[in-house]
């Protein structure tokens, strides 16, 4: 990407990318994520290296792996970046990282939860067999044969009932758009599978 085309990039546009997310952690990371891409010069040390460092420490509370120093270093990532850094397209990123950090919906990413289920890696997806007719339709649109069990056939009993192998689930959601008796469901990853899966 040349300079002209970082220019093209206003903070309106990145701004409102991330208020297409509704999880304060994704709405930090994408807002992050456009800023680098786009708008940000790399003029001044406060703001390259803060947009960077709080990236990394943001990715930690999407992938599970973060700790109440994580969002520690991120507000004081913010705060310096707020008071050092030489532009308002800087101090604009720091303003919106810092409005977002102090969220107690962030806040449960530290207790594996998102709670607008938009971290995958804090949801799974689940086959309620009451409801699962074995169709077969998910197993077909499944690109990552995650989903075992047998399909229905006429006049044979015994089947494998269908589940999903969360091993292998890459939780694109295929499956669930395609269940024609609403039998897949996403739930927090904590919760266990039901009776007779």
């Amino acid at each position: 990407m040349t300079q002209e085309d970082k220019k093209e990039v206003k903070m309106e546009d990145v701004k409102a990318k991330a208020d297409e997310k509704k999880c304060p952690a994704q709405r930090s990371l994408v807002f992050i994520n456009e800023f680098l891409s786009g708008p940000m010069c790399g003029k001044c040390f406060p703001c390259s290296f803060g947009s960077y460092e709080a990236r990394i420490r943001v990715s930690r509370l999407l992938d599970g792996t973060a700790t109440e120093k994580d969002i520690a270093a991120v507000r004081r990532i913010a705060s310096i970046m707020a008071e050092a850094s030489m532009c308002k397209k800087g101090k604009d990123t720091a303003k919106y990282i810092s409005d977002h950090i102090d969220s107690d919906e962030l806040k449960e990413h530290l207790s594996g939860k998102c709670p607008h289920n938009e971290c995958v890696q804090y949801m799974k997806y689940l086959i309620i067999p009451e409801k699962c007719t074995r169709c077969g339709i998910c197993l077909d649109v499944c690109r990552d044969n995650a989903i075992a069990g047998e399909k229905k056939r006429t006049f044979l009993s015994g089947y494998q009932p269908f589940e999903i192998v969360q091993k292998r689930c890459t939780k694109c959601g295929e499956c669930i758009k395609v269940c024609p008796t609403d039998a897949i469901i996403l739930v927090d990853a904590g919760v266990k599978e039901p009776a007779g899966v």
